[in-house]
C-alpha cells in the first residue's frame, strides 16, 4: 500500500463532510468481488525481526517436529464419483468412506495394492500414480447401511401397509468413478522442514491432514473438522440437558517457523446423550416422569435423532411420532394362512397388542406414551419406546447450549497443564502416525517430545489509580483493595429495581453506598428501592419489564441518573435483553444488571468498577498514559479501535450477524471507547456497515461515527494514525480485511473531508487456535506477560503468541497475533509492549484481559446490544419498515438505535 502521510503533528483540519455528494456506493454481499482499478492490492506484510525485550523462559508446546525422509514423493490427486443405482450423487461422508473402504477390499488388486486417504468428499489421493487415469468400479454393500436414513428392514417392525417388514439384508449397488486430477509434490513440504513457506505447501499439508481425518475414521471415532472423538463413556461428561460432552483430539500439520509440525491439542464437542430414549427425553425437557413430557415438542426434538432397538442391533432414524399413544395406535394386520402364507384379508391391531402378544415383548409404561416413527411419510413404521434401547452414540449436537450448560462444559473440560500435557504426549504415542502405511511410504515421521521454544516474560505496565497512588500488577492481577479509583462519578439520583425475591435491595444498597466510600466514589442514598409487583410475574419478560417502567415513570420526576437492577437468574435471564433496551435505546438511562450468589466487598467492587465506567468515570489509567509517554502515540494523534462480528446460534441460519466496532476517545488516553454495533446478512464474516455513503454527501456508517467522536472528544485533532485489532478471522480472511474491510475505512476518513488516508497498522487477534504453552520446569501456567515469537511462529509472516491473563484454573490459551500492516512503523518489541499494555486497560475489573481491552468491549457491546432484539419475534415485526435495512436482496433487521444519552458511554463494560 502507497503511504500517505496526514497533515503533521498538530492536524488541526476539521473533520466535515464534503460540499458535493458522491455517487453512493453500493457493499456487495459478495466481499470478495474485484474492487476499482484504482484500489491497491494489498498483501500481508512477511515478519521484520524478533523481539527482544523480557526475561527469558525456556517452555514446551503442543507441537511435534516432523521429518520428511522422501522428500521427492508426489501425491497424485483423483476425482471421486459416487452414484446410487438410480442415479443419485452420494454425497453422505460417512457412507462414502464406507463405500471406498469396500471398494479397495474388493478391488486393490486392480489399484496394484496401492493405499489411498479418502477426503470423504470428492477426492482421493495416492502416493504415486495409479496405474490407470480412469477407473469405473461397482460396488455393492450388503448390510442396508445406505438405507438407514429411512426406514431399514427389520423382524418386529410394523408398517401401516399391514406388512411385517421381515429383517434381509438388502444389496445395493454403487457406481464409483476415479479420474486423475493434479499432482501434489511433497518437496514444498521438505522446504517447509528447513523453515520456508514454498508455493503450494498448503496444498500438500491439507494431504497430509486429510490422512490423519482417513486413520480416525478408520478406528469409528466421529470426525469434526480436525478433530476427532471415541466412543469411549470414559471421555464422556453429561452436562445437563440429554447433552454430553465429548472430549477427544485435535491433529493437524502446521508450517512453522522451525520447520514443518504436527499441532496435537486436546478437543471437545457437544452429543447427544446415548442411552433409553424415556431417559433423553425427561432430561432435555426436565420432566418428573413419561406423564410430564411435552410430546409435540419431543416429535421436534426427536426427529432425525439414530437409535438402536433392543431386540435386533439395526440402526435407525427417528422421523417422527405416531399420533395416538401406543395402546390405541391402530394398524392392519395382514391374516396369516395355516400353510404359513399371508391372504388380503387384514385385521386391526393396536401397536401394544402386536408386541405384546404377537411378539411376546413385554411393554409396560410406553403403553399409555405416543410410538417411535421409523418408517416413511407415507408409510409409518411404529415402535414403542420400550422397544428402543438407546440413542445411538457419538450423535452431534449442534443447537445453541444454554448458560448452565457452557458453565458446565467450561468446568468438565478443564485441565490443569500438567494434565494436559500428558494427555496430549499420550495420544501421540497411542496413534503410531508413524506406521500409517501412507504416510511411511512419504518416508514422514514424527517426534514424539513435545517441541521446545523459547519465551520472554515483559514487564507488566504500571498503573495509576486515586491520589496519585502508582503500582505494579503481579502476575497479571491487582486489587483495589484500600485504593480509590483513578477517576469516580458521584451517584446523586438513582434507584433500585428488584425483580427477585431473594435479594434485600435495602441491604444491598447500603452496601454498595459504603463500599462506593471506600472507593472515592459518593453515592446518596436511592431515590427509590423498587419492587416487582408479585401479580406481574406471570406475564413474558417484556411485560413484566414494561409494567416495572410504568411504575418507574409514574414515581420519578426526571430521569434517573441511574438504575442498579437486581435480576432473578444470573446470566441466562429473560429479563436481561427486555431490560437493556428499554434502560438504553427507549430511555437513555444507564443501568447495571446484577444477580449475586453473594454479597462480599470484592463483589461490590467489581460491580462499582462497571458502573464507575458506564457513567464516565475512570478506575485506573496506565501510568505512561497519564504522563502522555506512550511510544509513537503521545505526540501523534491515534485512534486505536477493536472489531468483532458474532454470528447467529448454531442451528438458526435465519439470525442475522451483529458487527461492532470500538474506537479509542479523548486522545492521548487509551482507556476510553465508544462502541458503533450493526447487524448485518447472516454468516457474513467481513463488516458490511464501515462506509455507508448517502446520496446527500453525508455517510452513515459505523467507521464516521467513531471518527467523528474522537474529533470531538480529542481538542478537534483528527487520527493521523490508526490501530486496528480485528478479531474473529481465519488465516484465509487476511486479504479480505486489507483489501475490503481497510479499503471502506480509508474511503469513510476520506469522505470526511480529507484527502489523505492516515497510517494504518491492522493486527488480527485470534483466540480460537490450538497451540499451548506449558513451562519446562514446573507444573504452573506460563506466567502473565510471556511471549512467543520464534520456533511455532508462521515461516515468513509477522505474528507472535501473548499470554496476558492470569491462568489461575485450567490451562492459559495465549491469543495468537497476526500483523497484517504496519505503515505506523513498530519495532516488534514496540508493538509487543503496546499491545501488553492494551491488556491491562480494561475497566471492568481488575485482571488483565486474555486479549486486548479494544477487541474485549467489541465482542462484549456485540453481545450486549444482540440481546435488544428478540430475533425469534422478527415476523411479528416484518411490517415495520423501518425496522429491516436490505444488503443486496436480503432484509436484515436494523437494532434499535441507543439514546443520544448513552451512545457516547462505556455501556458494555
Amino acid at each position: 500500500m502507497e503511504t500517505v502521510n496526514g497533515e503533521g503533528a498538530n492536524g488541526s483540519s476539521c473533520l466535515s463532510p464534503p460540499t458535493s455528494a458522491p455517487s453512493p456506493e453500493v457493499i456487495q454481499l459478495d466481499v470478495e468481488s474485484d474492487h476499482e482499478a484504482n484500489t491497491p492490492n494489498r498483501s500481508v506484510i512477511s515478519r521484520p525481526g524478533f523481539g527482544s525485550n523480557g526475561r527469558h523462559i525456556s517452555l514446551l508446546a503442543n507441537h511435534f517436529k516432523v521429518f520428511v525422509n522422501n522428500p521427492d514423493a508426489i501425491f497424485y490427486q483423483y476425482n471421486v464419483s459416487i452414484t446410487s443405482e438410480d442415479n443419485i450423487v452420494i454425497e453422505n461422508k460417512v457412507l462414502g468412506r464406507k463405500i471406498l473402504d469396500k471398494l479397495y477390499q474388493t478391488y486393490s488388486s486392480e489399484l496394484s495394492g496401492k493405499k489411498f486417504a479418502y477426503d470423504g468428499e470428492k477426492s482421493l489421493y495416492t502416493v504415486g500414480p495409479l496405474s490407470k487415469n480412469k477407473y469405473e468400479f461397482t460396488i455393492v454393500l450388503e448390510d442396508s447401511y445406505a438405507n438407514r436414513c429411512g426406514s431399514p428392514a427389520d423382524d418386529g417392525i410394523l408398517s401401516e401397509s399391514g406388512k411385517r417388514v421381515k429383517r434381509s439384508l438388502q444389496e445395493k449397488s454403487f457406481k464409483v468413478e476415479i479420474s486423475y486430477a493434479k499432482e501434489i509434490p511433497l518437496k514444498p513440504v521438505s522446504l517447509a522442514v528447513q523453515g520456508f513457506e514454498p508455493e503450494k505447501l498448503q496444498d500438500a499439508i491439507r494431504v497430509l491432514d486429510i490422512i490423519l481425518r482417513q486413520q480416525a475414521a478408520q478406528r469409528g471415532c466421529l470426525l469434526v473438522r480436525q478433530s476427532f472423538f471415541h466412543d469411549d463413556s470414559r471421555n464422556f461428561s453429561d452436562v445437563g440437558g440429554g447433552v454430553t460432552v465429548c472430549s477427544g483430539f485435535y491433529s493437524s500439520f502446521r508450517s512453522t517457523h522451525g520447520g514443518l509440525s504436527l499441532n496435537m491439542d486436546v478437543s471437545s464437542t457437544m452429543i447427544l446423550t446415548p442411552g433409553p430414549v424415556i431417559d433423553f427425553l425427561k432430561s432435555n425437557q426436565n420432566a418428573r416422569d413419561a406423564r410430564s413430557i411435552d410430546w409435540l415438542k419431543a416429535k421436534k426434538t426427536l426427529k432425525n435423532m439414530r437409535i438402536k432397538t433392543t431386540h435386533s442391533n439395526w440402526t435407525f432414524r427417528i422421523t417422527g411420532m405416531s399420533e395416538k399413544p401406543c395402546n390405541q395406535q391402530l394398524f392392519p394386520l395382514r391374516v396369516k394362512k395355516d400353510n404359513g402364507t399371508y391372504d388380503d384379508q387384514t385385521i386391526n391391531i393396536t401397536v401394544l397388542d402386536y408386541f405384546t402378544k404377537h411378539r411376546k415383548i413385554e411393554v409396560t409404561y410406553s403403553a399409555y406414551l405416543p410410538c417411535i416413527d421409523v418408517g416413511k411419510p407415507n408409510k409409518p413404521t411404529y415402535l414403542p419406546l420400550e422397544v428402543l434401547c438407546s440413542l445411538v452414540s457419538l450423535q452431534r449436537y449442534t443447537k445453541a447450549l444454554s448458560t448452565l450448560q457452557r458453565a458446565s462444559v467450561v468446568e468438565k473440560s478443564r485441565q490443569k497443564p500438567q494434565e494436559k500435557m500428558q494427555a496430549i504426549t499420550n495420544a501421540m504415542k497411542n496413534y503410531h502416525y508413524d506406521d500409517d502405511p501412507l504416510l511411511s511410504s512419504c518416508g514422514i515421521s514424527i517426534e514424539k517430545q513435545l517441541a521446545q521454544v523459547e519465551g520472554r516474560v515483559l514487564e507488566p505496565p504500571k498503573l495509576k489509580v486515586g491520589n496519585g497512588e502508582e503500582f505494579s500488577p503481579s502476575n497479571g492481577r491487582w486489587s483495589f483493595k484500600n485504593k480509590k479509583l483513578y477517576s469516580p462519578t458521584k451517584i446523586e439520583f438513582w434507584a433500585v429495581v428488584n425483580f427477585s425475591t431473594k435479594f434485600d435491595a435495602s441491604y444491598l444498597s447500603r452496601e454498595l453506598i459504603d463500599c462506593g466510600m471506600n472507593k472515592g466514589i459518593i453515592i446518596n442514598r436511592p431515590f427509590s428501592l423498587m419492587e416487582e409487583d408479585p401479580h406481574n410475574r406471570k406475564y413474558g419478560p417484556v411485560v413484566r419489564v414494561e409494567k416495572m417502567f410504568d411504575h418507574i415513570l409514574a414515581k420519578f420526576t426526571r430521569a434517573p441518573q441511574f438504575l442498579l437492577c437486581i435480576l432473578p437468574e444470573k446470566k441466562n435471564c429473560d429479563l436481561y435483553g427486555p431490560w437493556k433496551k428499554l434502560c438504553l435505546s427507549d430511555h437513555g438511562i444507564p443501568t447495571q444488571c446484577m444477580c449475586p450468589l453473594k454479597v462480599t466487598d470484592q463483589y461490590l467492587t467489581n460491580l462499582l468498577l462497571k458502573i464507575n465506567s458506564k457513567l464516565g468515570g475512570i478506575n485506573s489509567l496506565l501510568s505512561i498514559e497519564q504522563s502522555s509517554r506512550i511510544p509513537l502515540i503521545h505526540d501523534t494523534p491515534t485512534m486505536i479501535m477493536g472489531m468483532d462480528v458474532s454470528h447467529g446460534s448454531p442451528g438458526r441460519p435465519d439470525l442475522p450477524s451483529i458487527a461492532a466496532i470500538v474506537g479509542s476517545q479523548s486522545w492521548p488516553l487509551i482507556s476510553r471507547y465508544k462502541a458503533c454495533v450493526r447487524t448485518q446478512s447472516s454468516k457474513v464474516e467481513m463488516i458490511q456497515g464501515l462506509f455507508e455513503p448517502q446520496e446527500d454527501g453525508t455517510d452513515n456508517g459505523m467507521m464516521s461515527e467513531l471518527l467523528l467522536e474522537f474529533y470531538r472528544t480529542s481538542n478537534k485533532r483528527k487520527p493521523t494514525q490508526i490501530i486496528v485489532f480485528r478479531d474473529g478471522v481465519s488465516e484465509s480472511q487476511f486479504n479480505q480485511v486489507l483489501n475490503y474491510e481497510l479499503d471502506q475505512m480509508i474511503k469513510a476518513y476520506q469522505l470526511l473531508g480529507e484527502a489523505d488516508a492516515p497510517k494504518f497498522t491492522v493486527i488480527v487477534a485470534q483466540k480460537r487456535h490450538h497451540t499451548k504453552f506449558f513451562r519446562a520446569n514446573g507444573p504452573e501456567n506460563v506466567p502473565s506477560g510471556t511471549v512467543v515469537d520464534n520456533n511455532v511462529v508462521h515461516p515468513r509472516n509477522y505474528d507472535f503468541y501473548m499470554c496476558t491473563q492470569p491462568g489461575l484454573i485450567g490451562t492459559s490459551r495465549p491469543a495468537h497475533y497476526h500483523v497484517l500492516l504496519d505503515e505506523i512503523g513498530f519495532s516488534p518489541d514496540a508493538l509487543q509492549n503496546l499491545i501488553l499494555t492494551l491488556s491491562y486497560v480494561s475497566q471492568r475489573g481488575s485482571a488483565a484481559t486474555s486479549i486486548v481491552a479494544p477487541v474485549s468491549y467489541a465482542h462484549l457491546a456485540a453481545r450486549q446490544m444482540g440481546q435488544f432484539i428478540k430475533f425469534e419475534d422478527l415476523n411479528e415485526t416484518a411490517s415495520e419498515k423501518d425496522s429491516f435495512t436490505s444488503v443486496g436482496s436480503i432484509p436484515v433487521p436494523k437494532l434499535p438505535k441507543l439514546d443520544e444519552d448513552v451512545e457516547d458511554s462505556m455501556f458494555f463494560c
